[in-house]
């Protein structure tokens, strides 16, 4: 649980889409949609937002292939906001290259960079870099294990199946938190759950579909495994979309297109049956997963979630579909002015009042269940 020293974190996350206009068909420059995702950052750092992530993609409709670049970009333009991987698709990149980059831009930003690390929604990045889709799991592992070392000290004796050996070899340059903050992103696998709580890292939660309570396995399996392992309970980060608007009608008129769009696109791809408007209003209630709405309703909702999972941090994807700029601009700062000072003032209150984490008896006996029902992406 958060503590008065420790106060309840709101940031924002991106994938960087770059899709069409599901009205009239354009499709803006990348140039143009990176310069727009700078000065969104820039926004979000002015009205005091906690952090901004930034996820890799290696497709057309998704604009940044290297977060790292981008961030450094953001870290001169930015003063205060933590700066973050949402996710670095650490199972097709070589770990030595990730930390460097992000203790570069550690030093850049005066000590706000962290990594995210995950082994992605999509699979574009394993032939693109020359990995076997079969080794999915050991890559991830095995780099995750690396990528620990780097962090723990500048000489490293490492050996696997993926990568050359490391043998005594100094990685340059050393970044200005020690250690660099590593979090584990998962979709909806208890295994990936337990392996964050063992190695006592945080674990980023996307709840993208479903009920936010089916997740609270998840949190519990991770807490339980860090306990065994001797380490404190790490934090936890929920990462959902959604949208904010002056009001909640407006909210839902005005970004359901965009969502739709890019589900539907994705979803072709997939398989998925089509995403419809009933679906999307369904997801917006208390229990649904979609966070948007006017800010009232927004801020219910992440209280509501902290609820279940106890969580230290949330961060909203505003840009599901390349939304218009100034429409994600006046979101922004309805998150940190209307949404941010209620949710970190009721959080704070309860976490001052020590109030229990909710977890049923069901917990466990659901964690091997999500999995399977989540419906969500594979960490």
């Amino acid at each position: 649980m958060p503590s008065p020293a420790q106060p309840f974190e709101l940031g924002l996350y991106t994938f960087a889409e770059r899709t069409p206009d599901p009205f009239s068909g354009g499709l803006i420059s990348a140039e143009e949609r990176l310069r727009n995702l700078l000065e969104e950052i820039e926004l979000a750092d002015q009205v005091g937002l906690d952090v901004f992530g930034l996820g890799e993609h290696h497709r057309p409709d998704f604009v940044v292939s290297a977060p790292a670049v981008v961030l450094a970009a953001a870290a001169v333009r930015t003063k205060t906001i933590r700066l973050t991987s949402a996710v670095t698709v650490l199972s097709s990149d070589d770990p030595v290259r990730v930390f460097q980059e992000f203790a570069t831009l550690d030093l850049l930003s005066g000590g706000r960079a962290e990594i995210m690390a995950g082994r992605g929604s999509f699979i574009e990045s394993f032939p693109l870099f020359g990995y076997d889709l079969h080794d999915y799991d050991t890559l991830f592992a095995e780099k995750l294990e690396l990528l620990l070392a780097l962090r723990a000290g500048e000489r490293v004796r490492w050996s696997g199946r993926h990568r050359a050996a490391l043998e005594n070899q100094g990685v340059y340059p050393r970044p200005l938190q020690n250690p660099l903050p590593v979090w584990v992103a998962v979709g909806g696998t208890p295994e990936s759950a337990v392996r964050a709580g063992t190695l006592g890292l945080p674990m980023a939660i996307a709840i993208i579909g479903g009920l936010s309570e089916r997740f609270a396995p998840l949190a519990q399996l991770h807490r339980d495994a860090a306990r065994r392992a001797g380490h404190a309970p790490p934090p936890i980060s929920i990462n959902s979309h959604g949208y904010i608007a002056p009001t909640s009608q407006q909210a839902a008129d005005e970004a359901y297109p965009y969502h739709a769009g890019m589900m539907n696109a994705i979803g072709r791809e997939r398989g998925w049956a089509p995403f419809s408007r009933a679906q999307f209003d369904a997801s917006r209630t208390l229990r649904g997963a979609l966070v948007a709405g006017d800010p009232q309703e927004v801020a219910e909702k992440i209280v509501f979630q902290h609820e279940i999972f106890g969580h230290q941090r949330f961060l909203l994807q505003l840009t599901v579909g390349t939304m218009p700029h100034a429409q994600i601009l006046r979101a922004i700062e309805l998150y940190a002015t209307r949404v941010a000072p209620v949710v970190r003032q009721e959080i704070g209150r309860r976490t001052s009042q020590d109030t229990p984490l909710q977890n049923t008896a069901s917990q466990d006996a659901e964690a091997q269940k999500t999995a399977a029902d989540s419906g969500e992406a594979r960490p």
